[in-house]
């Protein structure tokens, strides 16, 4: 699994990927190093991470997602908010990571 963070906050990339063009690249390049399916996430989960509205993480990783759009590699969405899961399998997205399995 490629973890694609579209995060400024991010714990395991540092916020490198938080422009659209940057995620896309990054998944790109995760797909030609042997990634099987994509984790993309607009909300960091690390201790102490500040919440991100829906909108904002809506805006962060459906653009992602559409520049995606093709590539045969399933695409998963890490949300908790269901509006953003629905959203995202709209999109492209075939399937939900949920840190939180579906409880609010």
């Amino acid at each position: 699994m490629g973890i694609v963070n579209v995060t400024p906050d991010s714990f395991s990339d540092g916020g490198h990927h938080a422009s659209t063009q940057a995620a896309i690249d990054h998944a790109l390049r995760l797909i030609e190093e042997g990634a099987d399916l994509l984790d993309i996430g607009g909300e960091s989960t690390r201790p102490g991470a500040a919440m991100v509205g829906e909108q904002e993480e809506l805006d962060r990783v459906l653009p992602v997602i559409a520049g995606l759009r093709g590539i045969a590699t399933p695409i998963s969405i890490d949300t908790y908010k269901p509006s953003v899961m629905r959203a995202a399998l709209s999109a492209g997205a075939s399937m939900v990571n949920d840190v939180n399995a579906l409880q609010t």
